[in-house]
């Protein structure tokens, strides 16, 4: 498939990728590998890998968790009945992330500031092995719908769903663990031809809104997993930057065995952010053939 390359795209992403920009034109001429991950409350990982290769599946486990597997099938892999039994989820291997870096434990509170429709709510319900608490709010109800569904097709049932604007605070509530899967332009993601300058100063601010409601509910001690689907520093460092500045908040290091990713940009279109955005990873689509992501993990 051939792409055209706009100018105004070459301009955004071209110092942002440097010498690896042509990887990110062959990768949207690719796309993303398919990936699902296994719902370990249902199925032994073992156990589905058997059944799917029965069906003339190639799997190839996610370097970066062993409970997920790249694919190829002749068949639609969201046709089987596996799948509508809830023995698999499909998303993007590089989603499979920021609930890893989050690391929720079965005795945490966990709010889900933007969950639907609940691929990593799910994640960190399985990796919680279904106990502990979830609060999953998001402020659409048609992407709740898809999120309830989701969940119980899964078996999860240590999680409450309800819509709620994520830049307003929860009253009475204080959690653990909060991950903030940020709105965003998508420019990781094959949809990446759509960004504009009006959609990034407005998300930005979104971002920055949510971020700033979440610290207020996070208990001291508490983490922080802010993510997106962009490589755009404006979605990114410098909302961490923000963090840091405003809302006093630590960056962690993130590591994650097995997977290849790039340290935050330090600087950027001539502005210059905290040096601890270093700390926080960027996954560009060429580099595991997966969408682009960032991830940072942030302490109060």
């Amino acid at each position: 498939m051939e792409i055209k390359i706009f100018k105004s795209f070459e301009e955004k992403f071209k110092p942002i990728l440097n010498e690896d920009f042509p990887k990110l034109i062959e990768f949207l001429r690719i796309g993303p590998r398919q990936c699902i991950r296994t719902n370990t409350l249902k199925i032994d990982a073992d156990e589905l890998r058997k059944r799917l290769k029965e069906r003339g599946w190639k799997l190839e486990e996610v370097p970066w968790y062993k409970n997920a597997f790249f694919v190829e099938a002749e068949e639609q892999i969201s046709k089987t009945l596996e799948y509508f039994l809830g023995y698999y989820f499909i998303q993007d291997a590089s989603s499979l992330v920021p609930p890893l870096v989050l690391n929720p434990s079965s005795s945490d509170a966990v709010l889900d500031l933007c969950a639907a429709p609940g691929s990593k709510t799910t994640f960190m319900a399985e990796l919680m092995k279904n106990k502990g608490l979830i609060v999953a709010v998001d402020v659409e109800t048609k992407r709740l719908k898809a999120l309830a569904f989701n969940l119980q097709k899964m078996g999860i049932t240590n999680t409450i769903v309800f819509r709620h604007d994520g830049r307003k605070v929860l009253k009475g509530m204080e959690f653990d663990k909060i991950l903030v899967d940020a709105p965003c332009t998508g420019s990781g993601t094959t949809n990446m031809f759509f960004w504009s300058n009006k959609a990034l100063a407005r998300l930005s601010k979104l971002q920055k809104a949510l971020l700033e409601s979440a610290c207020k509910m996070l208990k001291e001690g508490g983490f922080i997993v802010y993510s997106t689907c962009s490589i755009n520093p404006e979605e990114n460092e410098a909302i961490i930057d923000y963090a840091v500045t405003q809302l006093n908040l630590k960056v962690e290091k993130v590591r994650v065995p097995g997977l290849k990713y790039r340290e935050g940009l330090t600087e950027y279109a001539g502005i210059s952010f905290v040096e601890e955005v270093k700390n926080c990873i960027r996954l560009y689509p060429f580099d595991n053939q997966t969408e682009g992501f960032f991830i940072c993990k942030l302490k109060k």
